[in-house]
C-alpha cells in the first residue's frame, strides 16, 4: 500500500483563493476547498483547524508576499529611491501575483472570516505591517525632517495609496498595461522629491 499523498499547503491556499475570487467568501466551505484542492476534509481540519483557519492563511500568505517585495524594496538609503522602490515593488506584486493582490485589493479580513479577525489575526497583522510602519516612518523623517500625523500621511500617499489605486483600477484586466510601473513611480518620485526639506 502507498503511502498517503502529502497535500501541500500552496494548492490548498490558491484553491481556497481562487474559489473566494471566482464566487465569493461564503463559497470556500471547507468542503469545496477539498474538493477544489484534491485535500481530505480531514487534513484541512487537521492542518488549519476550520473555514477561517485556512481563510486566514490564504490573505496572511498574500500579505506576507507582498510585504517580502516591499520591504526588500525599502533597504535603499536614498529616501527618494527607497520610497520609489517601494510603490514599483507594489506593482511588481500585482503583476507577479495578481490573484493574491486582487485577494487583498478586493476582501478585508471581515469580509472572509466568519465571526471577524480574532485576537490572534490581529496581532500577527500588527507585528507583520510594523517593518513597512518603520519604513514608511523612516522614509518620511529622512525627507521632512520629523514624522508627524501630516508629514508620515503625504509620504504614505506617494508610496501606498498611489500604487494601490491604481492597481485596485486595473485589478480585473488580463494583465496590467505595461507601463503602469513607470508612470506610477515617476509621479511618486514627483511627490517624494517635493517633500525633501
Amino acid at each position: 500500500m502507498a503511502p498517503p499523498r502529502k497535500h501541500d499547503t500552496d494548492v490548498i491556499l490558491d484553491a481556497a483563493r481562487t474559489l473566494v475570487l471566482a464566487d465569493g467568501p461564503r463559497a470556500a466551505s471547507v468542503s469545496a476547498i477539498a474538493e477544489a484542492s484534491g485535500a481530505p476534509v480531514g487534513t484541512l481540519y487537521h492542518r488549519f483547524g476550520n473555514r477561517n483557519g485556512v481563510l486566514t492563511a490564504a490573505w496572511l500568505r498574500a500579505l506576507r508576499r507582498f510585504q517580502d517585495r516591499t520591504l526588500a524594496a525599502a533597504d535603499e538609503s536614498d529616501p527618494v529611491e527607497a520610497g520609489v522602490a517601494m510603490a514599483r515593488a507594489a506593482l511588481r506584486f500585482g503583476r507577479e501575483l495578481p490573484e493574491d493582490a486582487r485577494l487583498l485589493l478586493n476582501l478585508r479580513p471581515s469580509d472572509l472570516l466568519d465571526g471577524g479577525p480574532d485576537v490572534e489575526f490581529n496581532a500577527t497583522l500588527a507585528e507583520m505591517n510594523a517593518p513597512l510602519i518603520e519604513h514608511l516612518r523612516r522614509v518620511t523623517h529622512a525627507l521632512f525632517g520629523r514624522d508627524g500625523e501630516r508629514e508620515i500621511d503625504a509620504v504614505t500617499r506617494a508610496i501606498v495609496d498611489l500604487p494601490y489605486a491604481a492597481l485596485r483600477r486595473h485589478a480585473h484586466a488580463p494583465a496590467l498595461p505595461e507601463w503602469l510601473e513607470d508612470d506610477v513611480t515617476a509621479a511618486a518620485r514627483t511627490l517624494l522629491t517635493s517633500y525633501r526639506s
